[in-house]
């Protein structure tokens, strides 16, 4: 299977996760805060290579893939995640540069749950969530261990390994993005030369 068939299976569970999820948002009414950047604005949110191949794709597509890798090359300490694009000085305010190619990281956050030691349901959020929706958040994180059905992200990380589980590794957000370019700049690569060959 080559990148380009990997990133359709991972478009296709991305689709998925997208169907549950504002299933899950629309009954619950939880959602991200809008225009909210706390998680996009930490350079340390942990994401995959496979992840994020629809993104490197899509900016190679573009034709943009060598200039973002340029980019990633310069930032220090990894940086915020280089799709956010913050609207104040601190950062905390802002929106996705490329909501449509965003990595799973981005997707089960406020919209799944994990299980804790005691196998009960637990909302993957945030602080600004659970401070500004308090009240719901709890009466939320009971019906969900009841009979609201939510969207399990362990599942979803399962099945994204079943892709291709060597290139899962967790790294930093822009580590991720990096990898990801620089692994499809190489299939682009060969993928054209072996083209020239056959011509």
């Amino acid at each position: 299977m080559n990148l380009a068939e990997k990133s359709l299976l991972v478009q296709q569970l991305f689709a998925e996760l997208e169907t549950e999820s504002k299933q899950f948002t629309t009954e619950s009414g939880l959602s991200c805060i809008s225009g909210c950047g706390f998680c996009c604005a930490n350079p340390k949110i942990p994401a995959s290579i496979l992840e994020f191949l629809p993104l490197a794709l899509d900016l190679h597509e573009k034709g943009v893939a060598e200039a973002s890798l340029r980019l990633l090359e310069t930032q220090e300490n990894g940086g915020n995640c280089i799709l956010y694009r913050p609207q104040n000085e601190d950062g905390s305010k802002g929106f996705c540069g490329n909501y449509q190619n965003r990595g799973m990281i981005c997707r089960v956050f406020a919209s799944s749950a994990r299980r804790t030691k005691t196998g009960q349901k637990e909302l993957i959020t945030c602080k600004p969530i659970k401070e500004s929706q308090a009240d719901r958040f709890q009466e939320v994180n009971l019906l969900i261990n009841e009979d609201m059905h939510i969207p399990m992200a362990t599942a979803y990380y399962t099945q994204l390994r079943d892709i291709d589980e060597s290139l899962c590794d967790h790294y930093p957000v822009n580590e991720a993005i990096r990898r990801a370019l620089e692994l499809v700049l190489r299939f682009k690569f060969y993928e054209e030369g072996e083209r020239a060959e056959e011509v």
